[in-house]
C-alpha cells in the first residue's frame, strides 16, 4: 500500500469542510432554539404548538397576550418564593398539564423584559427534561411592534398528559461548585453579564430593583460581558457569527465548562440561552443564586475595584 503525504490543497480543503459541517450544525441549533415572529403567527392553530408567557410586568398578560398562549408567573409559578428554589417536580408537571402540554409539544416561550424569564423558563423547562423548547426571538415588544394580533381571553386548553422522564441538575451551579472554581478546585470560565457598573462594584444592582446585596463587586476571576450585547436594537438574538466572536473575545469559545450569573439569575438565564441553545456549547451552568446570594454570603471572596461599600452614604 502507498500512503502519500497529504498536500496543503488536501489540508485547505478538510479545514473547509470540517468548518462548514460546524457552521451547519451550528445553523441546525440556532434555527431548533428561536422562532421569529412570522413562524408563530403561522402556528398559533397547530395542536403540537404550545405557547407560554414568562413576564414580569404585573398584568400585562391580562390587557393582551398572543392568542392560545397560557402564563406562568416566574416568581410564584416557576420558584418556590418561600425557600428561594426552583419549582418542584410535582407542581411543575401540573403546570405543564395545565398548559396543554404533552412529552411530544413543542413549547415556544416569549415575554416582556427582552425575554428574561422566558429565558429562565426554558432552563427550568430543560432542568426537567423538556427538551423541545423554543424562543420567541424578539419577544412580547417584537410581537407588539409588528401589530400582530393579541388577545384578552382566558387561555384554557385540554390538559396535557406531560409527564417528567428525565432530569439534567448538571445546568445549574450552586455556590459550592462557584467557589470550587474561585479556590482553583474545578475548572470553569465565569461569566458575569450584568453592567459594567454592577461587575465594578459602582453600585449594587440597577436602579429599581429590591433584590440587593450588601456588597458590591464581583466574583474573583469573572469576566464581564453584558447580557445586552447579544441582541440587537429590537431585542432580537444576533447572528451565529456575532456571537461567538462577542464570547471569545474574553475567552470563552466552547472548549470550557463555563458558569453563569449576574443578580438573581434572570439575565444569567438569557446568556446562559445563548450559549446553550444558538452556540451549542456543552456543559454550560447557571449558577441562579448569583450575586444575591454571593454578595450576601458571609466568608466568600469578592473583587471589588470601585470599593463601594454598604451604608457609606
Amino acid at each position: 500500500m502507498v500512503i502519500t503525504k497529504p498536500t496543503r490543497r488536501t489540508f485547505k480543503f478538510l479545514i473547509a469542510a470540517m468548518c462548514a459541517m460546524t457552521m451547519s450544525v451550528l445553523a441546525n441549533v440556532s434555527a431548533n432554539a428561536v422562532v421569529s415572529a412570522a413562524w408563530l403567527e403561522e402556528h398559533l392553530t397547530d395542536p403540537q404548538v404550545r405557547v407560554i408567557e414568562v413576564s414580569v410586568v404585573p398584568g400585562v398578560f391580562e390587557r393582551g397576550h398572543i392568542p392560545g398562549a397560557f402564563n406562568l408567573a416566574w416568581h410564584t409559578d416557576l420558584v418556590d418564593p418561600i425557600i428561594r428554589d426552583i419549582v418542584d417536580p410535582e407542581r411543575f408537571t401540573q403546570l405543564l398539564r395545565a398548559a396543554g402540554v404533552n412529552n411530544d409539544s413543542t413549547v415556544v416561550l416569549y415575554g416582556d423584559n427582552n425575554n428574561w424569564f422566558a429565558a429562565w423558563a426554558a432552563w427550568v423547562f430543560n432542568i426537567y427534561g423538556v427538551t423541545d423548547v423554543r424562543i420567541l426571538d424578539g419577544g412580547r415588544a417584537l410581537w407588539e411592534a409588528q401589530q400582530r394580533p393579541l388577545s384578552n381571553r382566558p387561555t384554557v386548553h385540554t390538559a396535557g398528559d406531560f409527564s417528567i422522564t428525565a432530569t439534567n441538575p448538571a445546568l445549574r451551579a450552586r455556590l459550592v461548585d462557584v467557589l470550587g472554581v474561585v479556590q482553583g478546585e474545578e475548572d470553569a470560565a465565569i461569566l458575569d453579564i450584568r453592567s459594567p457598573a454592577e461587575y465594578e462594584g459602582r453600585i449594587f444592582a440597577p436602579e429599581g430593583f429590591q433584590e440587593l446585596a450588601i456588597r458590591a463587586g464581583h466574583i474573583p476571576g469573572a469576566v464581564n460581558v453584558p447580557w445586552a450585547q447579544a441582541v440587537n436594537a429590537d431585542g432580537t438574538f444576533k447572528s451565529v457569527d456575532e456571537l461567538r466572536a462577542l464570547y471569545a473575545a474574553v475567552g470563552i469559545d466552547g472548549t470550557r465548562p463555563v458558569i453563569v450569573y449576574c443578580r438573581i439569575g434572570e439575565r444569567s438565564s438569557h446568556t446562559w440561552f445563548v450559549l446553550t441553545h444558538l452556540l451549542g456549547y456543552e456543559n454550560v451552568r447557571q449558577y441562579d443564586g448569583s450575586w444575591t446570594e454571593w454578595g450576601n454570603t458571609v466568608g466568600v471572596p469578592i473583587s471589588n475595584p470601585a470599593g463601594t461599600v454598604w451604608g457609606s452614604n
